[in-house]
């Protein structure tokens, strides 16, 4: 039988990587397409990550106010 742990995990972390190199670029679409890819991925792990995206959120949120 075929694990996809290990996949999801390796997808998940690209995901990231892609999404963080996106934003550097000023490419918030392709941002946005790899963070839902990571959300989804996280969610469909066996194993939880926390969001690497959440210290983003927080800073868009202190800009808000």
């Amino acid at each position: 039988m075929n694990r996809p742990t290990p996949n999801i995990e390796h997808e998940r972390a690209e995901a990231r990587v892609k999404a963080i190199d996106a934003l550097s670029r000023y490419k918030f679409w392709m941002f946005g397409y790899w963070a839902a890819i990571w959300v989804h991925l996280n969610r469909l792990a066996p194993t939880k990550e926390p969001s690497p995206f959440k210290p983003l959120v927080e800073a868009a949120r202190k800009m808000r106010s």
